[in-house]
């Protein structure tokens, strides 16, 4: 019985043997790359020939008669020679052998044994540690998941080899609940409802990671960022626009140039040598616009957001739907203050942060993103700078009474983050909203205002989003609300539906009244029976659906029907105008 997560993550890894040693039972000519235990399960990556979907039943039938055995693993400590000598086959082996000798670290191998049996099963160069008893894994407890393709090393150069994932909990109950869940989020994929519901398609023409939104995709995408821009302005943010490429200068001097170029998009011209680059963010050129002038302690803060397309040059095999693109923007602000007024800053945009989630109806925690210590090269500014931003932001959230985790290494480059943790319908944790605290940049920039003892003073720079990235928000929201936008989402908030052609001038003029009451309305023209037009729009998740008939017209009213609450019966077009126009300004979740 499996007691503890870390007898879990033991178990986990311990199965990625058990798989790999089955493999080498079937496909003999397999060599091994390496198998560890990961968040929900395990995988093992292979060079193999001959395996498809088809042979995971029989290699999961194998692993539980393995694992219904007496099997056991046994630690032992190698020199370099012997490893090779015993892994003299397995050319992948070979290679991590070489690099543990260089770095003079111990090598171990793990032997896979029946009792009994002095010949072991499966041996692996493997650090462990491993579960003491399989007999604690539950045989029903595991299932094999998928195959998929994996660079050796994750690197696009080496060669491709063949990835087996499996799923494994404490006990089977956990198991299915998990693998409902995967089904559950397979049938809200954004990739797949974006498609049905026509929201946004991608080209090969145009490239990968690069979206193309329809007219009902874009109508969502600018709902998202116009209430962003309600909440921020609310707090004192103006809107700016800036370039979407600069000189390299500008990332030179901000410190990305050397701490994140590679993930850059590099821009050519052909009139002038000067490096260029699309801008992966906003904040080197926010800069530049606070110090496109003098400054006072009265003017601060000054606050500024900017929805400026940003590019940033993911890898193709990382790139996934709306969630990871080259293309997106973000809800970004910075707003440029003096130390007194860092807390309130935050408290505000705080406030922001969770009336936007409320609203959304998402689940949150805070992550207090602090440097990695020991990794001082992957950060600007040094460490006294970074025990004091770490520790005031630290205060604010005790201050403010807020429960958060803390997690080294997720700083930004330039400072310590107060991030959110947000949870969908699927219990899926997704970071969307951040706040993070400054003292480099504006520093590096020789940013300073003029205090009120007439010195110069450097300003602290707050980095804020809201949401994030509307467009990765949108493929949240897909999953989140399983395609069945809230009505002020929706970008069809109601159809007419006449029952024959007689009613078609007035489910027009229905249409036009809305219409011009900010509602969004089509009417169905299509040449189907009533019930298939019901159905279309049902389909569609169109909120509102409105059926017109003579009766209708006699009365002057419309039978309206709610998606998932069916038949609302009979009203006038005024107080349904009325209504819709109430639940649309209360932007219900519902």
């Amino acid at each position: 019985m499996l007691r503890s997560e870390k007898d879990l993550e033991k178990a986990r890894h311990s199965l990625s043997h058990i798989l790999a040693a089955a493999i080498k039972e079937k496909f003999p000519k397999a060599k091994l790359g390496i198998g560890p235990a990961i968040d929900n399960g395990f995988y093992y990556d292979f060079d193999i020939k001959g395996l498809s979907e088809e042979n995971l039943a029989e290699i999961e039938g194998r692993m539980r008669e393995m694992v219904k055995g007496s099997l056991k693993f046994e630690k032992d400590e190698m020199t370099p020679a012997a490893a090779k000598k015993l892994f003299a086959d397995e050319p992948y082996k070979l290679e991590l052998i070489e690099e543990l000798k260089k770095a003079k670290k111990v090598i171990t191998v793990y032997k896979t044994t029946i009792k009994g049996v002095k010949t072991p099963v499966f041996f692996d160069l493997c650090a462990g540690p491993h579960i003491k008893s399989v007999s604690d894994i539950d045989p029903l407890s595991f299932k094999l998941s998928k195959i998929a393709g994996a660079y050796w090393k994750g690197d696009e150069k080496n060669k491709m080899l063949t990835r087996i994932y499996g799923l494994a909990f404490e006990t089977a109950e956990k198991l299915d609940a998990y693998v409902k869940a995967l089904e559950e989020a397979e049938r809200r994929d954004h990739r797949k409802l974006g498609k049905e519901l026509d929201l946004f398609v991608f080209s090969d023409l145009v490239g990968p990671g690069l979206p193309l939104y329809t007219p009902r995709g874009a109508t969502i995408r600018r709902e998202i960022i116009k209430y962003s821009n309600e909440l921020q302005g609310a707090i004192g943010y103006q809107e700016v626009h800036t370039p979407n490429m600069n000189k390299a200068e500008l990332f030179k001097v901000s410190g990305h140039y050397e701490k994140y170029k590679e993930d850059m998009m590099k821009v050519v011209s052909n009139y002038t040598k000067e490096e260029y680059f699309l801008k992966p963010m906003n904040c080197p050129q926010h800069t530049q616009i606070f110090a496109s002038r003098k400054r006072s302690y009265k003017d601060l803060p000054i606050r500024i957001a900017d929805f400026a397309n940003l590019y940033r040059d993911e890898r193709p095999g990382e790139l996934s739907g709306l969630t990871r693109l080259r293309c997106f923007c973000q809800d970004d602000g910075h707003a440029f203050c003096r130390e007194d007024q860092i807390k309130d800053e935050f408290g505000a945009v705080l406030s922001a942060v969770k009336k936007a989630m409320k609203t959304y109806g998402m689940e949150y925690k805070i992550r207090l993103s602090l440097w990695d210590p020991e990794h001082p090269e992957k950060y600007l500014g040094d460490a006294k700078v970074w025990k004091k931003s770490q520790k005031l932001l630290e205060e604010i959230l005790i201050e403010n009474k807020i429960e958060y985790f803390k997690a080294k290494g997720e700083a930004a480059i330039y400072g310590p983050k107060m991030d959110l943790m947000s949870k969908d319908s699927l219990n899926r944790e997704w970071q969307l909203s951040t706040i993070q605290l400054d003292f480099i940049m504006p520093q590096r920039f020789g940013l300073s205002y003029t205090d009120s003892d007439g010195k110069e003073k450097t300003p602290v720079m707050i980095h804020r989003a809201l949401i994030g990235s509307p467009e990765r928000f949108l493929g949240i929201l897909i999953e989140h609300y399983a395609g069945a936008f809230p009505l002020w989402l929706s970008p069809v908030q109601v159809v007419i539906i006449p029952i024959n052609d007689k009613q078609m001038s007035y489910a027009k003029g229905i249409a036009e009244k809305l219409f011009s009451a900010d509602i969004r309305a089509e009417v169905n023209t299509d040449n189907e029976t009533l019930g298939k037009r019901i159905r279309s729009a049902e389909t569609g998740k169109i909120p509102y659906i409105l059926v017109v008939g003579d009766k209708e017209i006699e009365a002057n009213t419309v039978s309206v029907r709610r998606q998932g609450k069916g038949d609302l019966g009979v009203m006038s077009v005024e107080d349904l105008t009325a209504k819709l126009t109430k639940e649309i300004k209360e932007k219900s979740s519902e």
